[in-house]
C-alpha cells in the first residue's frame, strides 16, 4: 500500500509540472486527498476486481461506475496508462489500474462510492 502511495505522490508531482496537460489532480475529501477528473473534479474510483490493465466493469456496472475515457490524442505517460476496453473505450489507468467515476458522487471531493460493496476504492493522492 505504501508503494501506491509513494507512486501516486510521484505522479503528483509530476502533474504539477504540466497541469493543463494532464487528466488528474488531487482534491480534498473526508479521507484525504483522493484523485479526481482535472477536467470535473469528479473522485476517480479503482475495482479489486479488475485485472491489471484490463478492465472487469461492463454493462451495468459500467452505467452505475462509467470509465474514465482517455481521448483519442491522449498518451501514456509514467503511471498514468490508457487501456483499451473491450467496447471499444480508451481508458485511464493509474499503475495499471483502471479508474471510474461513481455515478453516486455529485460534487468535487464526494467519495461516496469509496467502500461499495467492499471492492470499490476512492484513488489516493
Amino acid at each position: 500500500m505504501n508503494c501506491k502511495l509513494i507512486a501516486t505522490s510521484a505522479l503528483i508531482a509530476v502533474l504539477g509540472t504540466a497541469v493543463s496537460a494532464q487528466p488528474l489532480e488531487s482534491v480534498n475529501s473526508e479521507i484525504g486527498k483522493v484523485l479526481a477528473s482535472a477536467k470535473t473534479g469528479m473522485t476517480l474510483y479503482t475495482f479489486r476486481k479488475d485485472a491489471r490493465n484490463k478492465s472487469n466493469c461492463y454493462d451495468d456496472c459500467a452505467q452505475a461506475w462509467p470509465p474514465f475515457a482517455a481521448p483519442a490524442s491522449a498518451s501514456a505517460n509514467g503511471a498514468l496508462g490508457i487501456i483499451e476496453r473491450k467496447d471499444g473505450v480508451r481508458q485511464w489507468t493509474l499503475n495499471g489500474q483502471p479508474l471510474y467515476f461513481w455515478a453516486g458522487d455529485s460534487a468535487k471531493g464526494d467519495i461516496t462510492g469509496h467502500g461499495v460493496g467492499g471492492v470499490w476504492d476512492a484513488a489516493r493522492g
